[in-house]
């Protein structure tokens, strides 16, 4: 089931904190306002096998999401009475122009730091005493990369874990909700002097700044990842992205909520 909640910043005026860099609306290669978010679906339930699936997409960006349960935690964790959740994340190999080589040995600096990223995000939404001593293990596996793979995931992620935590629970696996937070993440950055919001890889490419921002649904940040790829940034320009990326995962928050009215799980 596909549930398609276009991109809910395309072509609004929602946005009504002027940003002093640029005119943000002004419009991209792809027609986007500065401040628009693209095109945001999800198509649920792929995989037949998992505790929940599903193949969330951001413009031309596609990423598998999918949660499966084991009942046992870490030995370093075991005997505290509370549950883990850790994620792997992966490029496949036509995800990209040129093919990518499958990581089986050892994994890249760049693989490690956005599946810690991932983890990172997802475990500062739940309770891990409500879960118990079990594990819920997320793969998020890169089927289409246009920039944004980290952040895409992140949002796919959360939307996987709310329903394998939904499935746990009308299974009587789970008897309370272990997740506290709903979290979204997005980019920002500065392209030839503008603030762009939720970057394609045209613009991540040149980008002088690039900003992740993973945020829960209350507006408390869970983690910014800033870079100066080109030129150094200012306090200021800092503000005016992190506005941006605010505003935007606001309603990318919205549309998780919309597409969670189609999760096959839905209680």
């Amino acid at each position: 089931m596909l549930s398609n909640v276009a991109g809910a910043l395309q072509g609004s005026n929602d946005l009504d904190k002027p940003c002093a860099m640029a005119d943000i609306s002004q419009s991209r290669s792809d027609g986007r306002r500065l401040d628009a978010l693209r095109a945001f679906s999800v198509s649920w339930d792929p995989m037949g096998f998992a505790l929940s699936s599903l193949i969330v997409r951001t413009g031309r960006t596609a990423v598998l999401c999918s949660v499966c349960l084991e009942e046992s935690v870490p030995r370093w964790r075991q005997g505290e009475g509370q549950g883990w959740i850790t994620a792997e994340y992966r490029l496949l190999p036509g995800s990209t122009p040129q093919r990518q080589a499958r990581e089986l040995m050892k994994l890249s600096g760049r693989t490690q730091e956005i599946q810690r990223l991932i983890g990172r995000s997802l475990r500062a939404a739940i309770d891990m005493q409500a879960l118990g001593e079990r594990s819920l293990l997320i793969d998020c596996d890169v089927i289409q990369a246009d920039a944004g793979t980290r952040t895409a995931a992140i949002t796919g992620a959360w939307l996987a874990l709310r329903s394998a935590v939904n499935r746990l629970l009308a299974q009587g696996v789970l008897d309370r909700d272990p997740i506290q937070k709903q979290v979204a993440a997005v980019s920002v950055g500065i392209v030839k002097g503008t603030p762009h919001l939720d970057l394609d890889y045209s613009e991540d490419s040149t980008a002088d700044v690039d900003l992740n921002v993973v945020m829960s649904a209350d507006g408390q940040l869970l983690e910014v990842q800033g870079t100066a790829e080109g030129a150094p940034f200012s306090r200021q320009q800092l503000d005016q992205l992190l506005d941006l990326a605010d505003a935007g995962l606001h309603h990318l928050i919205a549309s998780q909520r919309q597409a969670l009215e189609h999760d096959p799980c839905k209680p």
